[in-house]
């Protein structure tokens, strides 16, 4: 019996912990999507493990998969693909077997939604530099994909580690309790308590980082490169967002003005004609690009730029860090409230020659008398928590 017991704690046990290493993420996400009719949303299940036209993950790519299999097929393997393969579907085990006998975990998703996952994947244009000539336009896509191609270093996923620690705890405990294959059972004991702080550290870390995005730095629409623009040809950043001194936003771009520019210059350095075309696209067509977001802010929270950029003449880089230097724009803070309240206690007002400022009568004449030698954001209100929150 104990030998048994000893197969199961030392062979199977490993097993279990991989697949449920694989396929945890992807339980989760199913359970929060079970309603939904959103093809991205529903896609985020199959995200865990697929991609679409960037090469293996877990599984395979699903790109074309459409056009490999009929879509009664799609439908029972993404339903229950247990049951296809032990049907004996040729295809069907000869995936399981190459991909690790890692199995797929069924997915609680009506026909309506199979349908719409399957019409999505089926739809979905991986994103390429669209081609304008044959080979050059390759050429030019090969090159800019190199240029664009940062390192980013994105916050850690905690999720697996969650969960392995959540499993071994409960093994431990098991063990404990009921099988006592480890005769000292302090081992036991340490394991748990390694576990529970790790659970507890996880749970804190993410908690705080709830809605942060720190290094959040999307694929866009074009390849646009700021380090060129901004960088080398020296472009004001006011020439192209156009609001920053006068409103909330600083405002993105229109087609239009990128034309000014691009009327005249039709070929980029690095991509070619392939990027510019886009715009000339946008153009004739009338639709705006759809630009990604990159900073943002919870909905609860006001920040306006004409106030720290008109008023507080603070430069963009302060927020926004080395814009000059970055291809692809990334967030290089993480935009915290402490972050911000920092910022206000230690950051000096420009306060003389400044009219905004000339209702505080009592600093003008501290400074004057040498009482006092600097004037913060906090000393003029930065700090209360009506001034963001309202």
């Amino acid at each position: 019996m104990h030998r048994y017991l000893r197969r199961i704690y030392h062979k199977i046990l490993p097993s279990f912990l991989l697949t449920t290493l694989f396929i945890g993420n992807g339980i989760i996400a199913g359970n929060a999507y079970s309603q939904t009719t959103d093809p991205k949303q529903l896609f985020q299940v199959c995200a865990a493990c697929h991609h679409i036209g960037k090469g293996k993950l877990i599984g395979p790519d699903l790109y074309g998969v459409t056009e490999r299999h009929d879509r009664d097929w799609l439908m029972r393997f993404i339903r229950n693909s247990q049951e296809v393969i032990e049907s004996g579907d040729e295809y069907a085990v000869k995936l399981f077997e190459e991909y690790n006998k890692i199995p797929m975990p069924p997915v609680d998703y009506t026909d309506e939604q199979i349908n719409i996952l399957i019409d999505y994947i089926a739809n979905f244009v991986p994103y390429k530099p669209e081609a304008v000539a044959a080979a050059p336009a390759v050429a030019e896509t090969e090159a800019a994909d190199d240029f664009f191609a940062e390192t980013k270093s994105t916050r850690r996923n905690y999720g697996t580690t969650f969960i392995i620690s959540l499993i071994l705890l409960l093994a431990a405990a098991f063990d404990m309790l009921v099988t006592r294959l480890i005769k000292a059972r302090f081992v036991n004991f340490i394991v748990m308590l390694i576990s529970a702080f790790i659970m507890i550290e996880i749970t804190v870390v993410e908690a705080q980082n709830l809605g942060r995005q720190k290094d959040y730095e999307p694929d866009q629409p074009i390849l646009f490169s700021h380090k060129i623009h901004a960088g080398e040809n020296k472009i004001d950043c006011k020439y192209c967002h156009t609001s920053v001194t006068e409103s909330k936003h600083a405002g993105i771009p229109p087609v239009s003005l990128c034309m000014n520019c691009h009327n005249v210059v039709r070929e980029g350095r690095h991509t070619g004609r392939t990027e510019i075309d886009k715009i000339y696209q946008a153009m004739e067509s009338g639709r705006p690009i759809q630009w990604v977001r990159v900073h943002n802010l919870p909905d609860h929270s006001f920040f306006n730029h004409a106030q720290h950029v008109t008023v507080g003449k603070m430069e963009c880089e302060s927020c926004h860090g080395d814009v000059n230097s970055m291809h692809r724009i990334r967030q290089v803070h993480d935009l915290s409230m402490g972050w911000c309240i920092e910022c206000h206690r230690n950051t000096e007002v420009q306060f003389l020659d400044n009219n905004y400022y000339e209702k505080f009568r009592k600093f003008h004449e501290e400074l004057k008398a040498g009482t006092r030698t600097r004037v913060t954001v906090d000393d003029v209100g930065g700090t209360e928590c009506s001034k963001c929150h309202y």
